[in-house]
């Protein structure tokens, strides 16, 4: 008696792990089911992810990167869909599965790793800060009393704070939907200067403004991937490791005039 309830005890716990193996498809077969990859990617940072309103369409490294994943996957890089995120909303898109990843100059944090798996790094930059040419500001010393612009959400507020802190200087942060308006923000004098990513600046010189010298800080792009979700962490690490290992990826860098 004892030895049929162990027997039909083990066919329970068989079936409930085959049925949890059946229910829980790996990442990788869900993106193949739906026939095509979905990535959240920037669509107002120039040489990352900027959605081209002469062509309609998005370009960048990261643009360039999700369909390098997407030809992994499907054979094609057309298969991919791409879906506008900012600072602020891409963390429930992945959590809700609006996307499958997030390439959106998303930095790798200690905090971020217990919420999201990440992939390596493929782009490491700084904070810096945009300023009017006219301004007579020339130096992180001289924003003292001065408002600072930043993207909400993004981990720019942490990394400007703390070097204020270092450096003695008191500034007002003030936090701003989108780069766009922030740039905007600084033409009309609504704040003293524009900070987030050098990379990021660069996208938004012209005849009025400079970057200030002083840089902040280590942002370390990665890949944001649903946490546990090895298999595509694994496929997408893969297809980095190759870019970096052919030179490709250097060439996407100098393709959308992207230094390190």
């Amino acid at each position: 008696m004892y030895l049929k309830i162990k027997a039909l005890f083990s066919a329970a716990l068989m079936s409930v792990f085959l049925f949890s193996a059946v229910a829980k498809p790996n990442g990788i077969d869900r993106i193949k089911k739906a026939g095509i990859l979905t990535v959240g990617v920037k669509d107002d940072v120039p040489g990352f992810g900027y959605f081209n309103p002469e062509t309609k369409i998005y370009e960048g490294i990261e643009i360039d990167l999700a369909k390098a994943i997407a030809k992994e996957i499907f054979g094609s890089e057309q298969k991919v869909n791409f879906i506008s995120v900012n600072a602020k909303n891409r963390n429930a898109y992945l959590n809700q599965d609006k996307v499958d990843l997030v390439i959106a100059t998303f930095t790798v944090t200690d905090e971020r790793k217990q919420s999201y798996d990440f992939s390596d790094v493929y782009y490491t930059d700084s904070v810096g800060l945009m300023v009017k040419k006219d301004s007579g500001i020339t130096s992180f010393k001289d924003l003292e009393n001065k408002k600072i612009g930043i993207t909400q959400g993004s981990m720019t507020t942490s990394t400007i704070k703390n070097a204020a802190i270092r450096e003695g200087v008191f500034i007002n942060c003030v936090t701003y939907p989108s780069n766009q308006t922030l740039k905007d923000a600084l033409k009309h004098g609504e704040i003293d200067a524009f900070c987030i990513d050098t990379s990021i600046l660069h996208g938004y010189l012209d005849d009025t403004v400079m970057i200030l010298p002083e840089h902040f800080g280590a942002m370390k792009y990665a890949v944001a991937i649903k946490k546990d979700n090895t298999a595509v962490t694994k496929l997408v690490n893969d297809v980095i490791r190759n870019l970096v290992k052919t030179g490709n990826l250097d060439k996407t860098l100098a393709k959308h005039g992207i230094k390190y």
